[in-house]
């Protein structure tokens, strides 16, 4: 009757998990008053931002000082100072982060910018306007999410476990998987519940957020700035632009 004790870790752990994911749910869904943001006009700064987080600003930050003149971002990961006077704190947080010899790699420039307080100033602001999901929540979130589809492993683990104490051709063994298949459905079910209504707090706007953003279409717009806001790098139409940012990307990572 060992195969009891697994039943019961797997209730234990499927019990938990969903029950921390509707507490994460429920605070997901105080962000703000309905539509307290739906009103107001996004900067492409924000729309960035709600589109894939502070790298995308500086990104986006990145390109427009690129087609203005101020950078040079070259296909092989670098950026050259060109003009050294930035327009805003975003731009002199680029400026800073390539530093007094005036050339660096790309990304350690996009890593250091988008950590910089001019990015976590529109983050307080998306926030603040209900408009951005808040760092705690969404990562408690993805974080609940993750404890559950834990469980359900947990739980087919368990399963195993317990059919190989059993004595071959127990007729006890469909009852046994009975038993877990209860928690299992939970968790499975609970997993496609968060699929609809939990997952658009996991991203970095919030649902009115992320309405807003649906006003400003990478795909029919022409505007290159627009299409990396909301599109990210894929999005350019510029090869040599792409591989500069994406060159970048993966040179910062080999190291």
């Amino acid at each position: 009757m060992l195969w009891v004790l697994f039943v019961l870790v797997a209730w234990a752990a499927a019990a938990i998990s969903c029950a921390r994911l509707c507490v994460a749910a429920l605070e997901a869904a105080r962000l703000s008053p309905e539509g307290a943001g739906r009103k107001r006009e996004l900067s492409l700064y924000e729309a960035a931002f709600l589109s894939g987080g502070p790298h995308r600003v500086a990104e986006l930050t990145l390109v427009s000082m690129h087609r203005r003149r101020m950078l040079l971002l070259a296909h092989t990961g670098w950026a050259t100072v060109v003009d050294p006077e930035g327009e805003d704190d975003l731009e002199r947080s680029v400026i800073g982060a390539i530093g007094p010899a005036g050339q660096a790699r790309i990304a350690p420039v996009r890593a250091a910018a988008s950590a910089a307080d001019a990015v976590r100033a529109i983050a307080d602001r998306l926030v603040s306007a209900g408009l951005a999901v808040p760092d705690g929540t969404r990562s408690g979130v993805a974080a609940a999410v993750r404890g559950v589809q834990g469980a359900s492993a947990l739980t087919v683990a368990m399963a195993g476990a317990a059919l190989l104490m059993l004595p071959q051709g127990q007729a006890a063994t469909a009852p046994v998987l009975g038993w877990f298949a209860l928690p299992l459905l939970l968790t499975l079910g609970c997993l496609a519940i968060a699929r609809i209504e939990v997952h658009p707090y996991t991203r970095w706007a919030s649902p009115d957020g992320q309405r807003l953003l649906g006003t400003l279409s990478p795909t029919s717009s022409k505007d290159t700035l627009t299409a990396l806001a909301v599109g990210g790098v894929r999005a350019l139409d510029d090869p040599r632009l792409r591989a500069a940012l994406t060159n970048g990307r993966m040179a910062h990572r080999s190291h």
